[in-house]
């Protein structure tokens, strides 16, 4: 992605997401990872892969929290850190990285259930790689995601919502001018293929400025799939919401009809 994107990165941090400026290192031949074994294991484990937020080196993402919430909720899974910082976003490849690199990887380990999570910057990310890879994986798990500036989410609440909004036509690739745009086509597309909605989950802190993004979001999907607990945009708001998230996804939670899908009414 181009120098602007980077920026956009630099001037969200700025703008006051505590948790989300990173100490860049130069981008690595491969995405850093650390795995950690489920604490329940049995039979097939699931995988859930999680990316940190622009303030995260993987040892900070280890430090959060994040694999504890993540096995008390799912005591059976297996997770998966990957190191990723504004520079790997930047390079433009990041998606088909992080699947050459990692889900793919994983799958030639041997697991079938693989779950994308993702904090701010590597909620992005893991939209970002829905776009890519649409239907790919068992699940996205989003927290307070980050979806670029707020011009293309304007031309959305003046279009009436994402049902009317009109996002053009698909660009060949896409890079730091793009980005944003290309994040809401893909969410735009959960709308209209509903059985995609009902493999993403979503929370977002009460007071977290990205509340109205991920309210907008909440929309296209199935009812119980959002949640709004109270705080900011922290990892101490994020780890008990991600422990809710999984284990509803643990329990098999299926909303089944369309009447308990969530109003996509703006």
């Amino acid at each position: 992605m181009t120098r602007k994107f980077f920026a956009l990165a630099i001037l969200l941090a700025a703008a006051g997401l505590h948790g989300c400026w990173y100490k860049v290192a130069a981008t690595s031949p491969y995405l850093p990872v650390q795995s950690f074994v489920a604490p329940e294991p049995g039979g097939h484990a699931p995988l859930v892969v999680v990316l940190p937020g622009a303030a995260d080196s993987l040892a900070d993402l280890r430090d959060s929290g994040i694999v504890d919430a993540v096995q008390k909720g799912m005591p059976h899974a297996d997770v998966l850190l990957v190191g990723a910082t504004p520079r790997d976003y930047k390079a433009g490849r990041f998606a088909q990285r992080l699947h050459d690199e990692v889900i793919q990887a994983a799958r030639d380990r041997g697991y079938g259930e693989i779950y994308l999570a993702g904090a701010s910057l590597g909620g992005m990310g893991a939209v970002l790689y829905e776009r890519h890879f649409p239907g790919e994986l068992t699940g996205l798990i989003l927290l307070a995601p980050f979806m670029g500036d707020d011009k293309v989410f304007k031309e959305i609440d003046d279009a009436g919502g994402l049902r009317a909004w009109n996002p053009g036509r698909e660009p060949d690739t896409i890079d730091g001018d793009n980005y944003p745009r290309e994040l809401w086509r893909a969410v735009k597309d959960w709308g209209e293929h509903r059985e995609r909605a009902r493999h993403v989950w979503l929370a977002c802190g009460a007071d977290d400025r990205l509340l109205p993004v991920a309210k907008t979001i909440a929309r296209v999907l199935p009812k119980g799939h959002f949640l709004q607990p109270a705080g900011g945009h922290l990892w101490t708001v994020w780890n008990p919401a991600a422990t809710e998230l999984v284990q509803r996804i643990a329990r098999g939670a299926k909303p089944a009809a369309a009447e308990e899908e969530g109003d996509d009414s703006e």
